[in-house]
């Protein structure tokens, strides 16, 4: 064989060789996680997306194959840690995010250091559940005490945990839709908030289930409904605004798995493949309503079209009562 055979030969081989080589260096290219992965939590150990994250970890992390690590970086409102979810590079950091900073926090605060839209990404909704709205005082029905609101105008009240909050914005939604004037009395979180309730300080007020289903029972504090347009799994003996007359009023708080917009489309399908079947577990699900939620969706778009809903529905509301906190 001359040496120009040999030399063609030992090119073509090296060719092959170079070809058959590709796809396992697309397949290396694709591999994700190839680190722990990171789960920003904007509040602090023990609320609710902290739990919520705490229960998905370690299941996630088993069919990642990598471990899930949550760090907690509270404050403004659950602001700072989705700003730090937006802007994370290192392709191994997603954020377990509340719904206030997804939606109303951009009416709220003039310098927002984020676009929720632009520069995060919708995976999937862990848990979600309604407000419970509670009143001080007994009335033969729910019915009457809307109505005894009502007649009263402006002289009934309600309490809020602060400010621009859920259990404020989720009120005057309820008062626009009933035809209520119920004042708005802020308070610093939900304690005082129940305090002035057992006192009789405020009439009536939105809260978490956890806070005050068990005063309900106990017969200290009295249930008009949930917030949601039907009854909620975990107080099914509650009626929802449909029935209370405000079938339109949807009002839930809710926590979603969001990563940062620069996030490979390929990588962030499998995170919502990942949290669905988590989602899926009978572990997880009993967990979740033991706490009073509700599974949520790991289904981007429904994720996308709830934030624009939420966002249009407290954008409006923000703007005509005028409120900011900065």
């Amino acid at each position: 064989m001359s040496n120009f055979s040999k030399e063609r030969r030992a090119a073509l081989l090296a060719g092959l060789c170079a070809l058959s080589a590709v796809p396992s260096v697309r397949a290396a290219q694709n591999v994700w996680p190839t680190k722990p992965l990171r789960i920003i939590v904007g509040f602090p150990a023990g609320s609710a997306p902290d739990m919520q994250a705490r229960l998905i970890a370690d299941p996630l992390a088993r069919i990642l194959g990598q471990p899930v690590v949550i760090e907690n970086k509270p404050g403004a409102s659950g602001n700072i840690g989705a700003d730090m979810t937006a802007k994370a590079r290192d392709g191994h950091t997603i954020g377990v995010i509340g719904n206030g900073p997804l939606t109303s926090s951009q009416f709220l605060y003039d310098r927002l250091p984020y676009n929720p839209r632009r520069d995060l990404a919708p995976v999937g909704t862990i848990g979600l559940a309604p407000l419970v709205w509670v009143a001080s005082a007994q009335s033969a029905s729910p019915r009457e005490f809307i109505q005894w609101a009502r007649e009263r105008q402006d002289r009934t009240t309600y309490g809020s945990i602060g400010s621009g909050s859920g259990s404020h914005l989720g009120m005057e939604v309820v008062n626009d839709a009933l035809g209520l004037k119920a004042r708005h009395i802020p308070y610093n979180g939900g304690p005082p908030v129940v305090n002035a309730l057992l006192g009789s300080q405020v009439d009536m007020a939105l809260l978490p289930g956890s806070s005050v289903l068990p005063l309900i029972r106990q017969g200290k504090l009295y249930a008009i409904g949930v917030t949601s347009a039907e009854r909620s799994p975990s107080a099914p003996e509650l009626l929802s605004m449909r029935e209370l007359g405000a079938p339109l009023v949807n009002v839930e708080v809710w926590n979603a798995i969001m990563a940062p917009a620069t996030l490979p489309p390929a990588h962030q399908e499998q995170l919502a493949a990942a949290l669905a079947k988590v989602l899926g577990t009978e572990v997880v699900m009993q967990k979740l309503s033991e706490f009073g939620w509700q599974v949520g969706s790991a289904k981007p778009q429904e994720l996308a079209q709830r934030i624009d809903s939420d966002t249009v529905l407290y954008g409006e509301l923000i703007q005509r009562l005028g409120v900011k906190l900065d």
